[in-house]
């Protein structure tokens, strides 16, 4: 049964149960759904790399930070569709294009990258670009292009939000995302964990992605990776145990979603993430970095789903799901 109307008192219950019932609780939802064992692999390519504008404190792509990442321009068209290719032959099922810029600019810069959309979607990948803010009519153009998804993570709570960023704020993040839900774009939209935020923090971030008029298709789940170099560099680790309880939470609150086990997941041994998709995490980033951080290999990814018994999910599955029900 898919609720939009989640109180911050009834999430909060969930969030704090003892961790066993939680994860026993989540994992019965998640079961409700038959294709529980099905994982969504997704590749991220950074398409545009550093000298960002903006001072997101987690993030080594700002301009104004010194990090060791290298500013790229825009790749071009035919290297991305390499890459996607590759990402396919690997079992990947979505790509996702990441650029770094703070919204997007109506140029040949995004005349190109609605090109990369329209050759990736010919391949019968799920395209999915993450790429700052943008209008109503880019997000339509987007859409026009062949474009599956947009992403773009709320990040934290909105009272934790001016603590993190300064150059936008929360309602900006908010407006993009009615921008691609007008475009009838699916939304990918989550947010990291370890950014100094309070468990009540973390819960009212759940919160508003579930009282959404529609829950997000995909919901990422990132621990923080601190980078040198950033404000947030010096912050502890994320525990394991509380990655299970968002992972969790969010299942069973947005029990239809896909949730994204994202970036930390270098940081965590076999039997941990297997306890994540036992919680309810059903999606992954393979490949060997995500954006600039690093990522686990592909080849020890596939060997984790072959102990766990997991299956790669298809391309446009609930599209695929419709389509014969209607018939």
């Amino acid at each position: 049964m898919v609720r939009n109307n989640w109180t911050t008192e009834e999430i909060s219950e969930i969030y704090n149960k003892p961790l066993l019932d939680l994860l026993y609780d989540a994992a019965t939802i998640h079961r409700q759904n038959k294709d529980y064992s099905e994982v969504q692999i997704s590749s991220l390519v950074s398409i545009k790399t550093g000298g960002c504008p903006e001072d997101c404190s987690y993030c080594p792509q700002a301009a104004r930070y010194h990090t060791d990442v290298k500013s790229q321009g825009l790749m071009p068209i035919q290297e991305v569709v390499d890459l996607a290719k590759k990402a396919k032959s690997e079992g990947s099922s979505r790509l996702c294009m990441g650029a770094a810029w703070r919204e997007v600019k109506d140029n040949k810069q995004f005349d190109r990258v609605l090109e990369m959309v329209k050759e990736v979607n010919d391949l019968e990948m799920e395209v999915c670009c993450t790429l700052g803010m943008l209008n109503a009519n880019q997000a339509q153009r987007l859409a026009d292009a062949g474009l599956y998804a947009y992403n773009h993570n709320i990040d934290t709570s909105e009272e934790h939000y001016g603590e993190i960023i300064s150059t936008r704020n929360f309602d900006d993040r908010l407006k993009t995302i009615e921008n691609a839900r007008k475009a009838n774009l699916t939304v990918c939209s989550g947010g990291i964990v370890g950014l100094g935020e309070s468990t009540i923090d973390r819960i009212n971030m759940l919160k508003v992605l579930a009282t959404m008029e529609k829950h997000p298709e995909s919901v990422p789940i990132n621990a923080l990776v601190p980078v040198e170099g950033t404000p947030l560099a010096d912050q502890p680790r994320v525990s394991f145990d509380d990655m299970i309880r968002m992972i969790a939470t969010a299942r069973i609150i947005m029990p239809k979603s896909v949730v994204r086990l994202s970036a930390g997941r270098t940081e965590m041994s076999i039997s941990e993430q297997a306890m994540c998709f036992m919680a309810g995490a059903n999606s992954i980033f393979a490949g060997d970095k995500l954006l600039t951080t690093p990522n686990p290999s592909v080849k020890s990814d596939m060997e984790m789903f072959d102990i766990l018994g997991l299956t790669p999910r298809e391309a446009f599955k609930n599209e695929k799901q419709a389509a014969v029900s209607a018939h």
